[in-house]
């Protein structure tokens, strides 16, 4: 297995146990689902460590400021 880090284990383990539970039913829009899950969280990280700086943020993400507030309000983050 290739060596991975803390946060690719977390994401394998959660997707394992998804997929045992459920019990035979069939998966679908598994990519939005785990993007759904982990964006929000990141964003909120992000924008604490660069306590509120969106400028600083978007740049820690790499991504473009008019993107990352978008996602805000995706998220309802203030």
């Amino acid at each position: 297995m290739i060596n991975e880090n803390e946060i690719s284990v977390c994401v394998r383990k959660a997707l394992d146990g998804y997929f045992k539970d459920l019990d035979g039913e069939k998966p679908c829009a598994i990519y939005e689902m785990v993007v759904g899950c982990v964006e929000k969280p990141l964003l909120q990280v992000i924008l604490d460590h660069a306590q509120g700086n969106q400028t600083r943020a978007a740049e820690i993400l790499g991504l473009n400021r008019n993107t990352l507030r978008k996602k805000m309000k995706t998220h309802g983050i203030k």
